[in-house]
């Protein structure tokens, strides 16, 4: 039967009327898939896959402290690198002191350094080394100094990888603050690096067994704040804890790198830890994103550092 111009309208009408009725429900349910996907699971990407993928940072590399003692807890994280080493390549590790227990006799070295970590070393890991207070205690640490394998280019030096300087210190309290001072500061000052990194062996900020470092908060974080230093490393308290930025910088202690002491809070403690661990490190051209890792192969904390 012939419809009439009335009825082939009204159907027509309803005919729009429920395909929008159908694409809006279309529509909504899958934001609302999406969105409970995303509530499962957080991690999601739910980024278009044309869009590109984060770039591949310009450095890798790994810092650990309070090492030396042959003992299973410096083998076990010494393993942690290792595996890390598998899926994350890094050709450079900073030792930040304390390398030789108990005394800094270099006749230990095999057992302390080579062996522990000679998966690494075979495979072109670098290490760039300070000297702790346990390291002076034997010839006032110049076999370390002279040793190849920690890469020392004076009781205190400087290098550069990429858009990283890094600058290692002598923070014992004999050294020659007079002479390294004002090296650190002509060092800082000639640099032209986006990244600046410093590394000693003793504590700056600290909720560990020493505590803050007075001494070093006056002569030292002054520099830092003057010459944009990002990041202070070191160890001496056997703990992993890293701060909030104070003036510019952040604080990380990785001396659990053969056992561990008891950590506390401070009002500017981001993560601390009472684990053995090492702490790795992915510079990019705009931020450091710092991962602390266990002997289990769990990351543990993640902070990041703006450039």
């Amino acid at each position: 039967m012939p419809l009439k111009r009335r009825q082939f309208v009204f159907l027509s009408g309803i005919s729009g009327f429920g395909l929008a009725f159908l694409s809006k429900i279309q529509r909504h349910s899958s934001e609302y898939t999406s969105c409970r996907l995303h509530q499962r699971n957080p991690n999601l990407n739910l980024v278009s896959q044309t869009q590109p993928l984060t770039s591949a940072p310009i450095l890798r590399f790994v810092s650990l402290a309070d090492t030396g003692t042959g003992a299973k807890g410096q083998y076990a994280v010494a393993q942690a690198m290792t595996q890390y080493h598998k899926q994350n390549v890094f050709d450079l590790a900073i030792l930040a002191g304390d390398n030789i227990y108990n005394d800094g006799e270099i006749e230990k070295i095999g057992a302390v350094f080579e062996r522990p970590y000679e998966p690494l070393l075979k495979q072109g890991v670098k290490f760039r080394a300070c000297l702790g207070n346990h390291d002076i205690r034997t010839a006032n640490g110049d076999p370390q100094v002279k040793y190849p394998g920690f890469n020392m280019q004076g009781r205190y030096y400087t290098f550069r990888r990429d858009a990283v300087h890094f600058f290692a210190l002598d923070t014992n309290n004999n050294a020659d603050w007079t002479s390294q001072l004002p090296w650190l500061e002509t060092e800082l000052s000639r640099s032209d690096a986006p990244w600046k990194i410093v590394f000693g062996h003793h504590q700056i900020y600290s909720s560990g067994h020493y505590g803050e470092n007075q001494k070093l908060i006056k002569e030292l974080t002054p520099l830092f704040q003057k010459h944009n230093v990002q990041l202070y490393i070191n160890g001496h308290d056997h703990d992993y804890e890293r701060t909030r930025e104070i003036n510019g910088t952040t604080y990380l202690t990785c001396g659990a790198g053969a056992g561990v002491r008891p950590v506390g809070r401070s009002e500017w403690t981001e993560h601390s830890a009472e684990k053995l661990s090492f702490a790795a490190y992915e510079v990019y051209r705009d931020r450091i994103e710092i991962s602390a890792i266990d002997t289990k192969n769990k990351v543990f904390d993640r902070g990041v550092v703006q450039l």
